[in-house]
């Protein structure tokens, strides 16, 4: 990879001009042609254009966890929209409704009755929050950069509701030549070139994470100026763009807007400062003018009085001045260094080469629209690396957690609210960040669960009449717990376990005791609530959820309210076994323990169907569900991510997991395809999840921006594709390391770098011809590694810190 910021650019744009295909020609007479390693870099670790975006799935993503900018990289008209993550409408507020506890034992009646339809409709008049919706998160607004004396122009599309047609953005009033658009992923980047006139233009955006600016640079060739103009612009209704504390800063200010009858709490700020090099700044009627600059640097501060889902008291004026004023002082070249460094930190940890085919010269958007083809395994590797990318953008800690369009959104109200959807969408925004080496990125989530179990308590009190805490299907900034949307959607009280099996993955990779000490609380507590509040089944004489529902389906009994779905139940094994083995490394709750122990042993068991496949619920119904296609597969969370079905350890459940896979079939939503892609992975079966990924990375499920296509744009695709990516190469559980579980023909050699194992390892491999050359893995700890490839399995001991060196020979040896 390339070692800087400037290094390589003639490379790169050499591989550029060998794009036939390319719009807008690059000028390559002086670059040096490109050899295969040098195309296969840019294949594999930056997204570029030959045309600026014409729509918001177009543009290029920048964050540094708290705010972030999509770049659309026009060259008359410049849109860059920005985001900051506790803007969000609304204010703090409770939903728990008092009439839930009354209802309850009713509603568990009708559903041990079988009398569904009567138990869902109590369910919506009681047992649903109020108010019945989550807050929206929302857009700031977006800072234009208009050339002066260029025509007006119109603002780019927003996301589409569905997939996006080609289209051919409008041309610029100049004729322009070497344009090139992208992303680098290295150096986090988002840069634009053109030449006009002969004149070489170009803008550099990135989003600084120690000074918490967004920084734009702007320069000219042979001399030449910079003259254009700077606006804000906003849909939040109660806003406006005021003159700032000079001639060089515009201020635009308000509060954020109500929501579902809970009034607006939020004072909000996005602060712009223009810092010429030469020439002239003036503020004139809420736009900034520059005239004859020689290098522009724009620096962007956004905030809110966001300090707690309970407490709105900050000063939003007092942290952009602070912040814009420190970065103007560091100057733009410092903080360029120190996010790139700070980027590298954590993006160079891991490395991928999956090979280079056919396109990979291409721009980005060709080689998606080819993407289902499969010719390309850089534009997987590409792939894997873009969502790393996105993880350290919109998840650091410090700022909120990825919701379900990371930290990126145009609108007031996204779809689904843009919110956190934990009966899969953010869970699986997660799920590679420990197996990738971006352990630091999951402290935003694990810090939600810590409010969660603060506003769960009240949750579980009043609705439940339990102890502990619970979360349903969604919550948003102010964590709220309760059920929402309606009884078909939010009547389910697991989400809160749910989330609590990260907090022990986070353990599981990295072993530390003391962090462990600090989460085992939320653990316990969570398991707590379901010891309370599970109900034998009359049946069975089985521990079950009620009510409850498999999310979001529906069993074809007028209703989606049932007792025990599989996926509760798996969820539950998982939530107590945690809670027993982190007493048991701690030291305490013994006696807690043993309850817990006694409960996981009476949830009711895995069940096979009269199709051969995984029950979904507890009686067999799935071929009479409404949807034999469902995007969910709840009931495999058992497979995957988890690992209570296995091909070895449990293989006639692993066969109905697969039967269950084959009738719900390859393509669904983004992430519930990345899903699929996994779970294949998980079964070993290499070629079938490569077949899934063709179809998530191709036209369909992915724009061309590289943005997940749900459709519209949810993120959990991307990195749930990432997840499913590494399980094909390492797999581990908590005592051993699978090596190249699931390697799909069309990888048949690569290497990658810095993965990360249950157990607290680092591993490293290389392959050729389909089989492992070498692997190097390296402990946290001394104690023994058990390793497996091609089922042959060996125990080696290690030293903390000391890697090992394993071949295939050495591991089938005997």
């Amino acid at each position: 990879m390339p070692r800087d910021a400037g290094e390589g650019i003639n490379r790169r744009e050499a591989v550029a001009g060998l794009s036939a295909s390319a719009s807008v020609a690059m000028p390559v007479a002086s670059a040096a042609r490109p050899n295969a390693a040098d195309i296969q870099n840019v294949a594999s670790t930056v997204l570029w254009y030959a045309q600026p975006a014409a729509s918001w799935v177009e543009a290029l993503p920048v964050g540094n966890g708290r705010i972030s900018a999509m770049v659309h990289g026009g060259t008359d008209h410049e849109y860059v929209q920005l985001n900051e993550d506790t803007f969000w409408a609304g204010g703090p507020y409770d939903p728990a409704n008092p009439d839930a506890l009354a209802a309850l034992p009713e509603v568990r009646r009708l559903v041990f009755a079988g009398r569904f339809a009567e138990a869902q409709a109590l369910v919506g008049e009681k047992l649903m929050a109020r108010p019945i919706r989550q807050m929206p998160y929302g857009t700031i607004g977006t800072l234009v950069i208009d050339r002066a004396g260029a025509p007006a122009a119109t603002a780019p599309a927003p996301a589409p509701k569905g997939l996006t047609s080609e289209v051919t953005p409008a041309e610029p009033s100049t004729p322009v030549t070497g344009y090139r658009r992208e992303l680098d992923l290295d150096s986090a980047v988002a840069s634009t070139r053109w030449t006009v006139g002969g004149i070489a233009y170009r803008r550099e955006v990135i989003a600084s994470p120690s000074d918490q600016v967004i920084a734009i640079r702007l320069t000219a060739g042979q001399g030449r100026t910079i003259d254009v103009d700077l606006s804000l612009t906003t849909p939040v209704k109660q806003s406006q763009v005021i003159a700032g504390r000079s001639d060089g800063e515009i201020v635009l200010s308000g509060r954020n807007e109500a929501a579902h009858e809970i009034a607006g709490a939020l004072r909000y700020e996005a602060r712009v400062r223009a810092v010429a090099t030469g020439g002239q700044v003036r503020h004139d009627d809420g736009r900034l003018s520059v005239r004859g600059a020689s290098e522009l640097v724009v620096l962007v501060a956004m905030a809110t009085s966001y300090r707690r889902f309970d407490d709105v008291s900050g000063d939003p004026t007092a942290i952009t001045c602070g912040q814009i004023d420190a970065a103007t002082q560091r100057g733009y070249h410092r903080i360029a260094q120190d996010t790139m460094a700070a980027h590298r930190e954590l993006y160079r940890r891991v490395s991928i080469d999956l090979g280079c085919g056919p396109g990979a010269d291409q721009p980005t958007d060709h080689r998606i629209r080819n993407g289902e083809a499969g010719a390309d395994p850089s534009l997987a590797a590409l792939y894997f690396n873009y969502a790393r990318y996105m993880l350290t953008a919109c998840s650091r800690p410090g700022s909120q957690p990825a919701n379900l369009q990371g930290v990126w959104n145009d609108t007031t109200n996204p779809p689904w609210g843009g919110k956190y959807t934990i009966n899969i969408n953010t869970e699986m925004n997660y799920w590679p960040a420990e197996p990738t080496n971006l352990a630091e990125c999951v402290e935003p989530l694990i810090a939600m669960v810590r409010d969660l179990a603060v506003t769960g308590t009240r949750t579980a009190r009043v609705m439940y009449g339990a102890r502990g805490w619970v979360c349903h299907h969604n919550t948003d900034l102010w964590r709220a717990t309760a059920p929402i949307d309606g009884p078909a959607f939010g009547m389910w009280p697991t989400g809160g376990a749910w989330l609590c099996t990260h907090l022990w993955d986070h353990y599981d990779y990295g072993r530390d005791a003391a962090y462990l000490a600090s989460v085992y609380p939320l653990i316990r507590d969570a398991a707590l609530f379901f010891v309370d509040t599970l109900q034998q089944d009359p049946g069975t004489g089985f521990l079950v959820t009620n009510p409850s529902m498999s999310p979001e389906n529906n069993h074809g009994h007028g209703s989606s309210i049932c007792a025990g779905p599989t996926m509760d139940m798996a969820i539950l094994r998982d939530l107590f076994d945690q809670a027993v083995k982190a007493a048991a490394i701690l030291g305490t709750d013994a006696e807690l323990a043993r309850q817990f122990l006694v409960t996981r042993e009476r949830l009711a068991p895995y069940k096979i169907g009269e199709q051969g496949q995984l029950q979904e619920w507890q009686a067999d119904w799935d071929a009479g569900a409404n949807d034999l296609h469902h995007r969910h597969v709840s009931h495999l969370y058992g497979v995957y991510p988890s690992q209570q079905i296995g091909s070895i350890t449990t293989p006639a459940l692993a066969d109905a997991a697969r039967r269950s896979l084959d009738i719900r079939g390859d393509e669904a939503t983004g992430w519930a395809t990345a899903w699929r892609i996994a779970l294949w992975a998980r079964l070993g079966n290499g070629n079938r999840a490569h077949h899934i990924l063709r179809f998530l990375i191709g036209p369909k499920r992915t724009y061309p921006n590289m943005f997940d296509a749900h459709p519209p744009f949810q993120i959990d695709g991307n990195f749930g594709g990432a997840a499913a990516i590494v399980e094909m190469l390492v797999s581990s559980t908590h005592d051993e390391i699978t090596l190249l579980p699931a390697l799909p023909d069309a990888w048949p050699s690569g290497t990658v770098t810095g993965l990360r194992a249950r157990g607290g390892y680092t591993v490293s491999l290389s392959w050729s011809g389909g089989k492992l050359v070498a692997a190097t893995i390296t402990p946290t700890h001394t104690g023994t590694a058990k390793i497996r490839l091609e089922g042959a399995v060996r125990t080696f001991q290690v030293k903390a810190r000391q890697s090992i060196r394993v071949t295939g020979a050495s591991l089938k040896a005997r």
